[in-house]
This record gives structure tokens, sequence and C-alpha cells, in this order.
């Protein structure tokens, strides 16, 4: 099942057209995504019309969209508007003007469902239990809070980034004193809402703005991952990026690596309301989420053409896909997960490392993925394998997860783990770099014992002494490729453990009147 699904979201600053494809298995993938600064709050008049050069500037990007839609063969194609439209006094002229130009009909969203769509792509891209989400747009700013993943409350402000710079700042870019001006304005409006204060739970943003601060940020520290989906920042980050950037002109912040020159002029306004907020909410940190309103809409539609559900398990439907999509063996990662739990719960009951359910969940994450840059290429596949995990976006698990992730499942050995991990060694600690090792090990030796995938261990026994660690293994089937494959691959455990470890291979057969073992 194939199919392709155009949404068009009208905003009171950007105009973005973006097409997906969503295939059974691997879910919704974005194909295209077209953007244009129509900055359409520019054109709201101070008596809240929509003036001729706004409708004109609505009209031809539409019909530059529609060029794109036919040429696409869309089926069908999602268009609403937020903020500007829905504050303008000729709202219900202007949509009858696009309906009659253009062909397309217009969704205006009312606040509680821009609120409701921002919060439905949070609950669809990552597995946080409860946050207060905010969306700033040009005209408005959206905030929600969730709770066990369901909506309690919302809000919607009537001020977005490019609103306060056209009420506030007389030049491109606000003054020392303009900056305050903000920030006493915004202050006042979050605290008249009395589930913010204090709430003390993380902070999920989503949309343009959010999104500048983070690559911004990501730019000076020199971040060694790629993605910016649930990238984490805390109050000292932010006042880095508001300091670092606060003392640029106008012409150097259009200049600035990572900052698209659209967002110069109301990067500064938008980062002074999410100091605001964390500051009111005494927020614990601070994400991002790639998915907004667009991605919001898209997963209402499917859940009611029952496509998807409306409240999957982020985590495991992340991995279905990375696993449909790398052609993973169902069948072999059953029984590579059945083998790495049983050494594992030996392990943690006699090995040297104290491991958590945490380090369980993990390594059970890892067995789905383990290994598949062989699909791009068998000979490099370690290094293909961790450098898809560790720079491609997983829905529903933090970036340092998704770093210890791609070192379990693409573990060759200590030589190439410290080839790996070398940029990040601060993201971890000596007993967590141990532990990925350890699991990595586990996994190289579980793959060797199911190297002919004929399912042939059954049973694992662990015992291990001062020096020792005899693993005794009871399969029904001849095994001498499996003993070969995991005698090759045991050194990686012995160097972690620091024991030298004996693989001892039975095969039984059971009959009516007895247990038969041959060695």
């Amino acid at each position: 099942m194939t199919y392709k699904h155009g949404l068009i979201d009208i905003g009171s600053n950007t105009i973005r057209l973006v097409i997906y494809e969503y295939k059974k298995g691997r879910g919704f993938k974005q194909i295209e995504n077209v953007k244009v600064a129509a900055r359409l709050r520019n054109y709201l008049s101070k008596e809240g019309v929509l003036t001729a050069k706004g409708i004109r500037t609505l009209l031809d990007t539409l019909e530059t969209f529609g060029v794109i839609t036919k040429h696409q063969q869309l089926p069908h194609v999602t268009c609403v508007a937020t903020a500007t439209i829905r504050q303008a006094a000729n709202a219900k002229e202007v949509l009858a003007l696009v309906k009659k130009e253009t062909g397309f009909s217009i969704q205006l969203l009312s606040e509680y469902e821009e609120a409701y769509y921002g919060f439905v792509a949070v609950i669809h891209s990552t597995s946080i239990e409860e946050a207060i989400t905010i969306d700033i747009g040009g005209g408005s700013t959206e905030v929600t809070y969730f709770r066990n993943r369901e909506l309690v409350q919302y809000h919607s402000f009537s001020f977005g980034a490019l609103s306060l710079r056209l009420q506030f700042v007389k030049g491109n870019i606000p003054t020392a004193e303009e900056k305050v001006k903000i920030r006493d304005f915004v202050i006042r409006h979050f605290h008249i809402v009395p589930w913010l204060l204090n709430r003390q739970v993380p902070i999920v943003a989503i949309g343009g703005s959010a999104r500048s601060m983070v690559q911004v940020h990501q730019g000076f520290i020199h971040y060694p991952l790629a993605g910016l989906h649930q990238y984490e920042m805390n109050l000292a980050d932010m006042l880095h990026v508001k300091s670092a950037i606060g003392s640029l002109s106008y012409h150097n912040l259009q200049k600035l690596d990572h900052l698209s020159k659209d967002r110069a002029d109301t990067i500064l306004p938008a980062i002074e309301v999410f100091q605001s907020l964390y500051e009111t909410v005494n927020a614990t940190r601070f994400i991002l989420s790639r998915k907004g309103l667009s991605e919001g809409v898209l997963f209402k539609e499917a859940s009611d053409a029952n496509i998807q559900p409306m409240y999957p398990d982020v985590i495991q439907q992340s991995f279905q896909e990375i696993m449909e999509e790398f052609e993973v063996n169902k069948d072999y990662v059953k029984q590579l997960t059945r083998i790495a739990i049983m050494m594992f719960q030996h392990l943690r009951e006699q090995g040297p490392v104290d491991l958590k359910e945490d380090d369980l969940a993990l390594l059970i994450k890892a067995a789905q993925v383990y290994d598949i840059g062989k699909y791009i290429d068998a000979e490099s596949s370690s290094q293909h394998t961790f450098y898809v995990l560790a720079n491609r976006t997983i829905d529903g698990i933090s970036h340092r997860e998704r770093l210890k992730l791609a070192l379990v499942s693409s573990y060759k050995g200590k030589s190439s783990f410290r080839q790996y991990v070398a940029p990040f060694k601060k993201w971890l600690t000596k007993e967590e770099q141990k532990k990925v090792q350890l699991l990595g090990a586990v996994l190289k030796i579980a793959d060797g014992l199911h190297a002919t995938k004929r399912n042939v261990v059954q049973h694992i026994d662990m015992k291990s002494d001062e020096n020792t660690v005899t693993i005794k293994l009871l399969c029904t089937k001849t095994f001498r490729p499996e003993q070969y494959q995991a005698e090759k691959q045991k050194k990686h455990l012995e160097k972690v453990v620091k024991k030298i470890l004996f693989l001892n291979l039975l095969s039984f057969r059971i009959t009516l009147d007895r247990l038969e073992y041959s060695v």
C-alpha cells in the first residue's frame, strides 16, 4: 500500500507545501518541502483586514504550489490556515477567492485545533509522558499541557515572533531596551495562565523559531550528531545563543551559519519567548520536536482513515519502520533476541558489570537493528550500521540513547568502538562505555550462535568464577557452524569481562523414555 499526500500550511510568517509518501510498514516519509516566506502578517492592516497586496501574495504562492501538486499527481491536498487568516476581518472573502482562483479549499483552524495538532505531532514522534508544548508562529503562540500522553490544557496567545517584532521593534532587530519590553509583555501574558506556573516539566517546542535556535546552538558547539528532532537544551544553552547572536548586526545575523536569512529579524524575539516560558514553567529541559502542525494534521487524518493508530507505541513503530526499510528478517531477530536475553540474565546474576533493566531494554532494541549496515555493504557493515543509527532520526529516543544504540548494534571490537565513541567521550561515563561494549559483545556471540538461522540453541546455562566464564548451550541440531562462529566472537566478551570464556555446546534430543545428550 503506497500513496502520496500533500499538505499546505498557511502561516503568518511562511506558507509551506509538504508532500508525504506513505508505505505500509514504513510510515510517512517527507519527499518534498517547499517554503515561501510570504509574511502575511505584514499585510494585516490596523483595522485587521488582509490587504490586496497580501491576498495577491497568498494567491501567487498557492498557484505555484498548485503546479507542483498537479505534477506530483496528488489525489488529495489538505490546506490549512492559522492566525493571520483566522484574525483577518475579511477571512470569508479571502477563502472564497482562494477557492475560486486556485481550487484549494482552506480549512481555517481554530485556536484549539492549532494547539491540538501540535500536541498530536509531539505524541506521534516522541515518547514523552508529560510536558508543556509551545509553537511560536508569526502571529500567535500555542501552548498545551499534556500528562500521561493525553491533552489536559491548551491556550493560544495572540502574539508571535513576527507580530512581536512589528509591535516592539523599530529597526530590524531589537535593542536591549526593546528586548526587555518584549520579555515583560510575554511574561505578563504567561502568568495569566495558572497551569503554566512552576509546572517543572520539560518544554517541547515545535515550529521554525525553535528549529532556528537549535540549529544555531548546534553550530556553536560543533554538535557531532546529525538531526534536530528531540535535541535537548537547558536554560544556559538558550542564554548562550541569546548572548552570542544578541550583539550581531542585522547584516551579520543574515549571514550567520545555520540561521535562515528570513529568520534573522524574528529569532531574537522568539528566544525571549522561549526563555520567558522556560522560567515561568521552571522547566526541566527544552526539547525540539521536528514534527509540528503539518504532521499533526497528517497523523490525525491518517488515524481517521484507519491508516495508523492515533496514539501509537512510538519507539516500536520507529524500529518496525527501520526493519522494513533495511529488510531485516524478523525470525532472525526473534532468535537473536532470545539468545541475547538468556546470556544477559546470566551475566546480570554473575557478571562483573552492574546491569539494569534499562540495559536490557537497550539490548532488545539493538537486536532489532543489529548490523543493519550489511544492507548497504557487507564488507563495511559495522561502519554503515553506526553511521546510519547515530545520524538517523529515531522517533521516541533521545540523541544520547541513539548513540548508545548505534554503538551496541555496530559493535565489532574495542578498536572500532574507540574510533566511533571518540567524538562522544564526554557523553558516556566509563561505566556506561563498558556496558555498551558488553552488550555489543553479547550480540556478537548471539549472532554466531544463530549463524545458520536454524534456531539451534534452546537453552543456556552460565557459571562464573574468579578467572573463567563457562557457557553451556543445549542445542537441538548439529551445531558445528554455530560453534565455529561463536568461538571466533567470544574474544570480545573476554576483553570486557577480563575472564577466559569457555563455550560448551551440547546436542540433545528427547525420546519417549529418556533425554539423550551428545557432545
